[in-house]
Order: structure tokens, then sequence, then C-alpha cells
């Protein structure tokens, strides 16, 4: 077992990877962890715990990967969410990460190419997931907290991080939903916010009682090894825009659609 928060813990991840198969050409920086709560009411040790397996987990992970990759070639693939481009209300501080999360790995990204270094850099975009994410993470809200829809199969996360290994791209999202958000920020600021404040917020909510506070994993692995969560409403099993544009003969046709989707939901907000 390994705590990505602390660097020591991450090298020896390679030197187990270096004496069990001779090395390794693709490196995933995926440990993450979850925190619910207003942010002026967050305790400052919990956001900076946070940021210690979130940011700097990707970060140890990142230096010791391209240590090793840069002599022979290979693929380093952060995952990061749709909270990267799109910040959530009440998981604002799990948002904060994922930003400084891409902008590491853009930074990174072009000085690795200005190097000249054979190594790919993917930044994989997910939206909500059905994992165990909501349960395990660290709870302020007097509720347990639950994805927004629309909601994926944790395979689709695990398609694209495969995909990007065998042909990388820059940034992969999952999921047309986390893909039209993004858009919907970037093109109308203000109405997605405004938006996501009055939707997001309730949804956020679910009808359970908070979990008891020692089962999160702030500080220590929950162990359940658990793949999938108990989101109660509809799961997309697959992403038919991820693998669309995974193919180069159908980007444009899913540029495409998603423009029309998101032009649709622009003008709908807008008229709200």
């Amino acid at each position: 077992m390994a705590d990505v928060s602390y660097p020591e813990d991450v090298e020896h991840i390679a030197e187990v990877a270096l004496e069990c198969f001779g090395g390794f050409d693709t490196w995933v920086n995926n440990a993450g962890i979850g925190l619910y709560g207003p942010l002026e009411e967050l305790k400052l040790d919990d956001m900076r715990r946070l940021f210690d397996v979130n940011f700097w987990g990707v970060v140890y992970g990142s230096r010791v990967a391209v240590g090793h990759l840069k002599h022979k070639g290979g693929a380093l693939i952060n995952v990061g969410s749709v909270a990267s481009e799109q910040a959530i209300p009440l998981q604002g501080l799990y948002s904060a990460s994922k930003h400084a999360v891409k902008a590491y790995t853009d930074a990174l990204r072009m000085e690795l190419e200005h190097a000249h270094s054979p190594v790919s850099v993917t930044l994989i975009k997910p939206g909500p997931i059905d994992t165990p994410f909501p349960m395990h993470a660290h709870n302020e809200l007097n509720r347990e907290p639950k994805h927004v829809p629309p909601v994926y199969a944790p395979g689709t996360v695990a398609q694209a991080i495969v995909q990007a290994a065998t042909r990388p791209e820059r940034e992969v999202f999952v999921g047309a939903g986390p893909k039209a958000m993004a858009t919907l920020g970037l093109l109308a600021p203000g109405s997605t916010e405004r938006t996501m404040a009055s939707t997001v917020i309730p949804q956020t909510f679910s009808s359970r009682p908070p979990l008891p506070q020692q089962e999160s994993v702030l500080r220590r692995p929950s162990e359940s090894l658990r793949e999938r969560g108990d989101y109660p409403g509809h799961v997309r099993e697959v992403s038919l825009y991820t693998e669309a544009v995974s193919r180069s003969s159908f980007r444009g046709m899913a540029a495409g659609l998603l423009g029309l989707g998101i032009a649709a939901l622009l003008w709908n907000s807008l008229r709200h």
C-alpha cells in the first residue's frame, strides 16, 4: 500500500514496477479524494489534506514517471475532472485541486514538447462516475451527498485511459455532459454559474443522513475495493461521445452534434 501524498511512497511504486516487470511504458495518476461542504465552513487542515492527495500526488507521480519515461518513451495520463474546467458548488476545494492538476499537466506537456521528450501527456476529464466517491468523501453536509446526473459507469473512464495509452490525446472528456458543461461555462459563464447554483446544489443532497465521519477517506483508505457506487438513477454504461471523438473519422460528426446540444442548452439557460 502507498500514500501518494508522500513522495517516497510514490518512488517506491516505481521501484516495485521496475523490480517486477523491468520497467513501464504507461503511468496513470488517478488517486483522489472528495470533500463536500460550503467553502466558508471547511476546516483548513482538511482542505490542505485534499490538496496533498489530489494535487501533490499528481505532481509526485508525474515527476517519477517522466524521470523514467523520457529515456525510452511512453505515456503519462493524469485523471482530472470536468471540475478542471467548471467549478462545482459544494465541491469547491475538489474543483480547485482539479484546476491545479490541469494547469500542472498542461505546463508539463509544453515543457516536455519543448525538450523533445518522447512522452505523451494526457488529461482525462470525467463527469460524475458511479463509484463510491460520494460515500467515501469527507462530508460536511447535513445529508449524504450524491452525484448530479448525467452519471457514467467506471468502465467509460477506464476505456478512455486505455485509449490514451495506445493512441495519445491531449485531453479526453468522458461523456458529452461534461464536455457540454465545460463549453457552456466558457461561452456563458454567468448563466452557467446561476444555473448550477440553482440546480446542482439542491441535487447534491440525498435523502439519507450523513455517514459517520470516520468512514471518509480524507486521512485513511476505505479498503473496500468497490468499483461501483450506489447511484439510484440511470447510469450510462457507455459514452457515445467519447467513443466518437476517439475515432478521427467521427470527430466532426461528434463535434457537430455536441454543438447543437450546447446551443439548445445555452438558449434554454438564457431564457430563464
